[in-house]
Formats: C-alpha cells, sequence, structure tokens
C-alpha cells in the first residue's frame, strides 16, 4: 500500500513531489504506529484526519504519509454552491451572471437602471441595451423615476432669443411683444437635431412697441 500512495504521490528514494493542487507532507512513526483521530493507525492503514476533511493519509513505515487537496475557488457567478458530506470541497450547482456585484440566473432579464435592459446569457455573461435618448423637443424636459429619457410635460417649445427668459410653444408663430413674431424650430429643422433651442423671429420694420395698458 505505501508504495502504492508512494507512486501516486510522486514519491522517490529522496523525497517526494506532489501533484497539483495537493499538498503533501509526512509524520515521523512510533514504533511502527501513526496516531491520529485519537486512534492508533498501523502500518498500510489509510484514514482522513478529522481536523481537515481535505486530508487523507497512509501509515507508512517512515510515518504518516499524508496529501491535503486543495480545493479550487468557486466561480464568482455561482448561485447555488452544495457541501457534500462525502466531498471534500464545495460544488458550484449553478452559474448565474455577475453584472456590478449583483448576480442573475441564466435567461434572467434584468433592468439595472432606467436606461439598460440586460439578459443573463447561458454563457454566463450579461448583455446589455442602452436606450439612446433623442434631443428632447422642449428647453425644460423632466426626468421622471423609472423612465430612462425625459419628457417635455409642457409640450414642444423653444426659448425666444439667447438671453434663456422666455419660453413660446412649438407649433404656430408667436408674438412675443407687438412688433415682433417668433417660431420655434421644429423636428424637420436641421437647427432644432443639432441642439438649436432658440427660436426664429421677424420684426416688422418701424414698429414701435406699445406701452402695456395704453
Amino acid at each position: 500500500m505505501a508504495a502504492a500512495l508512494a507512486a501516486w504521490l510522486g514519491i522517490g528514494a529522496l523525497g517526494f513531489f506532489c501533484a497539483p493542487r495537493a499538498l503533501c507532507f509526512s509524520v515521523a512513526a512510533q514504533d511502527g504506529t501513526c496516531e491520529a483521530n485519537g486512534s492508533v493507525y498501523y502500518v498500510g492503514e489509510w484514514y482522513f484526519l478529522d481536523s481537515e476533511h481535505c486530508t487523507q493519509c497512509e501509515c507508512t513505515a517512515e510515518g504518516a504519509v499524508c496529501a491535503r487537496t486543495e480545493c479550487t475557488a468557486l466561480p464568482a457567478a455561482c448561485i447555488h454552491v452544495s457541501h457534500y458530506p462525502s466531498d471534500c470541497c464545495p460544488r458550484c450547482e449553478r452559474i448565474g451572471c455577475e453584472y456590478r456585484g449583483e448576480v442573475y440566473e441564466l435567461g434572467q432579464n434584468f433592468q439595472p437602471s432606467e436606461c439598460e435592459q440586460c439578459t443573463c446569457d447561458n454563457d454566463g455573461i450579461a448583455r446589455c441595451l442602452v436606450a439612446d435618448c433623442a434631443p428632447p423637443a422642449c428647453v425644460n424636459p423632466v426626468f421622471q423615476s423609472g423612465k430612462c429619457c425625459p419628457d417635455c410635460k409642457d409640450g414642444p417649445n423653444c426659448y425666444v432669443d439667447d438671453s434663456q427668459t422666455q419660453i413660446i410653444p412649438g407649433g404656430e408663430a408667436v408674438w412675443v411683444d407687438s412688433c415682433t413674431k417668433c417660431r420655434c424650430h421644429d423636428g424637420q429643422d436641421a437647427g432644432y437635431w443639432e441642439g438649436n433651442r432658440v427660436a426664429t423671429c421677424t420684426r416688422l420694420s418701424n414698429c414701435t412697441i406699445s406701452e402695456e395698458g395704453n
């Protein structure tokens, strides 16, 4: 039995060499026996250490020769771990997807933010689509909880001029004073898509703005 263990562990005349993920060591014997687990083992006997379930030993004439298995790390996205009494190391029974510190089951759809829609694919990789919001048709868009893109609650609008002090609705031209008529860009105007939020205005020639109330 000692020869078989030596062959398995790669033990030579001058020592022994361990297989990968196994840590080997020996303990000197006393009077041809080995003591462990509160028991006495004779040469040729095999046993596991109660204190280290992953360590198996054989009692040899030179002492106990033991090999301890080092458990490999479980996948980061493991979502179900089992510990079987007959196994030294825990088992990963189910693989999911890890995304921003959260773990999701295979095939699960999830929304990590308002603008993302993700799926945990069968290969354990989370693949996401990110919404691309069109420029809002107003100068005062409102972001609402649970929605990715902002809404124009007051409808399309724009500023009258670069001072950004007056807002007029989109659509038909609006008289902003008695001499000036302005119209917002709309979706058909190149300026709108370039972020132009200022109206196009025309002023009547030789027009004098009347005082309010007169």
